[in-house]
């Protein structure tokens, strides 16, 4: 009897603006491992963690500091990106990240520990300001988790 083939997975695409094109292509590139795909004068995509993240020269986009809401006890940037990594992976980009001299806005640490939820996670900012967050969660089961 056939086999239905299973779906492949959506990959999700994620435009966001940045200052400076270079800077952007070595932080994403370098630091945190993503692939670079196609650019253009004014934009540049990578790879990121299997999904398509294009970042566009929009220097002017950043003439206001984004709001921040309280997340067990920290103050979260409201406008933020990043991936859930599989628990070993987000400890070796933490530590990564450490030896690259990265300021984190909200070091890394265990969210809502010991209950649902319970999440690795850590914030910083590319070289743009725009703020990233890696989580992980040792139960995976738990990442849509109310």
């Amino acid at each position: 009897m056939p086999t239905t083939p299973k779906p492949k997975p959506a990959i999700f695409h994620l435009a966001y603006p940045i200052k400076d094109k270079e800077a952007t292509r070595t932080f994403y590139r370098d630091i945190l491992g993503c692939h670079q795909g196609r650019e253009a004068p004014t934009w540049i995509d990578f790879d990121f963690f299997g999904h398509q993240l294009s970042f566009h020269l929009k220097p002017e986009s950043f003439a206001t500091p984004d709001p921040t809401n309280q997340v067990d006890g920290k103050d979260v940037p409201v406008r933020h990106f990043g991936a859930v990594l599989p628990w070993n992976e987000w400890h070796a980009l933490r530590d990564r990240l450490i030896e690259a001299g990265t300021e984190f806005v909200i070091k890394p640490y265990i969210r809502f520990k010991g209950e649902t939820g319970e999440q690795a996670t850590m914030f910083f900012l590319d070289p743009s300001g725009n703020a990233l967050e890696f989580k992980s969660f040792k139960d995976p089961s738990q990442i849509f988790a109310a």
